[in-house]
């Protein structure tokens, strides 16, 4: 912009007011001489041009053509040097990047849940050498556990019972059950490192060796939250592998509101879930493939008639290409799941619409379901060959008579070994499941209380927070785990409801080592830390302990 024209008084101070004006005459009358254009606001100086005089000479023919054009080529450069250094101060001049500031708040968000409630709960023991050894009487003549048989106790004068290999006139012995537990001790360990340039980088926002030390800890504490919950061995008495699944392919008519498959011919493979979702740790070894073609109007069956023991449910891999499947979901126990067209939207329980886009089956070339650093978590033991009671109920919950199947459990404990359980673990979507039922059930019966209304209103809504158990009327907890995947709900008993067991507590952590930070010293330019733990993980009375599995979504 241009700028206002010094007044006389200021470029003659001190002056007497004739010879201020005689000066201020000469100046203008110079001033006016060096510049070609004057200004039209008057008392404004005109708006300074460098490049005007060299015009002017440009103008006068006195100069040689040579250099007329030089002086011609160098006003050009000034006008557009002028015409930069001109131009508005924006967001994108003279930087692309700006001059603004920026707004970064310090330090950074964790946005990182880290719930880990069956490590809270669960006691953590000493433990000291290589393993952990426990011998237990599983019963004795009368306790009706173990598989040890009744004995009439009634004697005559005359009965005689071998003691050793002499007869002596007593009542007949008693008979006892009873194991010797050998689990081996295994080591656990995660690690981080933070570079020295992204170290001292960070100074004055956020530090970095903190965020990685912290982090670790909660990475180790979320990883043996889901091995406790279910963790495999494949150590000596340990569940081991799951086996992969048998099945069955078929192509019926697509029916009601089904969605016809594109005909093609359909490569299935199938493996045992171990919890091979985010929050699992993997599966079987893939399924021989078969094949078989499906006609225009058809969908496509897979049915799995024989549980697989341990297994949370069944993989279903499927692609147009021998070789080439992928994941298009798991069926919650035996059954029938169904592949309808790709698109389809609104599908609950065992159906899903072909997809190309899911994990490829390539990743079950080889065994996860379970690992020699291993131990039994939660799941395979109530899902295996030693627990209380399984109720496999490859459906939905029931709304004629909701509870039933946890109802059908706690009567199966209890008559197995006189259990009472103390809390049902369920997955979000399986707990609202069951809400669901008892709320909307015809035969069900429930309260719905209202809290201190008033004048400021009341909040409504209704949700089941525990179960009461028909058989000993003790009030069963429900818990939301935030790992469990959906399909099965563990049923637990943290003590025995028997004196003098010697069991404090049913499940525990043993562990020679519990947790440890370790600040590895600087061998390069980084700063490198790692966790460390060393143990076990055990119950103690898994018959006391059971599940209902096979929940098929509503």
């Amino acid at each position: 912009m241009a700028l206002n024209a010094p007044k006389a008084s200021d470029l003659f101070d001190g002056a007497t007011p004739r010879e201020a004006a005689e000066r201020m005459e000469e100046f203008t009358g110079e001033l006016s001489k060096s510049l070609s254009r004057g200004s039209s606001t008057p008392g404004q100086a005109p708006d300074a041009d460098p490049t005007t005089q060299i015009e002017a000479l440009v103008a006068n023919k006195s100069l040689s053509a040579d250099a007329a054009a030089s002086l011609q080529n160098a006003l050009t450069i000034q006008r557009s040097s002028m015409a930069n250094i001109n131009k508005e101060i924006t967001l994108t001049n003279p930087l692309n990047t700006s001059f603004a500031a920026f707004d970064l708040e310090a330090p950074s968000k964790l946005l990182t849940p880290r719930p880990t409630p069956l490590r809270n709960r669960i006691p953590r023991k000493k433990g000291i050498g290589t393993s952990h050894r426990v011998k237990r009487i599983l019963g004795y003549t009368g306790t009706g556990t173990g598989g040890v048989g009744n004995t009439w106790p009634g004697v005559t004068e005359n009965t005689t019972t071998a003691f050793g290999s002499i007869n002596f006139q007593r009542g007949p012995q008693i008979t006892y059950a009873a194991d010797d537990l050998v689990l081996p001790y295994n080591s656990y360990s995660l690690s981080d490192a933070v570079s020295f340039d992204a170290n001292f980088s960070g100074l004055g926002y956020q530090d970095l060796r903190q965020l990685s030390s912290t982090s670790t800890l909660y990475a180790t504490m979320l990883m043996e939250e889901r091995m406790m919950l279910m963790a495999r061995g494949t150590a000596s008495g340990y569940s081991g592998a799951l086996a992969a699944p048998s099945f069955t392919l078929a192509s019926p008519v697509a029916s009601g509101s089904q969605v016809a498959l594109a005909a093609a011919t359909y490569y299935v493979n199938l493996t045992s879930d171990a919890g091979i979702s985010a929050n699992g740790f993997g599966e079987s070894i893939l399924t021989a493939q078969q094949s078989t073609a499906v006609a225009s109007g058809d969908v496509l069956t897979i049915t799995v008639a024989a549980p697989v023991t341990g297994a949370l449910g069944y993989n279903i891999y499927v692609g147009t290409a021998s070789g080439t499947v992928t994941y298009q979901g798991t069926l919650k126990g035996t059954g029938t799941f169904t592949i309808q067209g790709a698109g389809t939207t609104g599908l609950v329980g065992n159906n899903a619409a072909y997809s190309t886009t899911g994990a490829n089956g390539a990743r079950a070339v080889a065994d996860t379901s379970a690992y020699a650093t291993g131990y039994d978590g939660i799941l395979p033991t109530v899902l295996g060959a030693n627990t209380g009671y399984n109720n496999a109920i490859n459906a939905a919950f029931s709304t004629s008579n909701p509870g039933v199947e946890f109802q059908t459990v706690f009567a199966n404990l209890y008559q197995n070994v006189k259990a009472d359980p103390d809390i049902v673990l369920l997955n979000g979507n399986d707990r609202k499941q069951l809400s669901d039922a008892i709320k909307n059930g015809s035969n069900a019966n429930y309260r719905l209380v209202i809290n201190q209304p008033g004048e400021s209103g009341t909040t409504y809504g209704s949700i089941v927070t525990g179960l009461q158990n028909e058989v000993t009327g003790k009030a069963v907890d429900l818990m939301v785990h935030p790992w469990l995947n959906s399909g099965v709900a563990p049923v637990l008993s943290f003590t025995l409801p028997i004196p003098d067991t010697e069991v404090s507590d049913v499940w525990a952590n043993f562990l020679v080592q519990d947790y440890m930070g370790i600040q590895w010293p600087v061998t390069q330019f980084q700063y490198e830390f790692s966790t460390y733990f060393r143990g076990t993980f055990f119950c103690t009375a898994p018959a006391w302990n059971g599940a209902v599995s096979g929940i098929v979504s509503a």
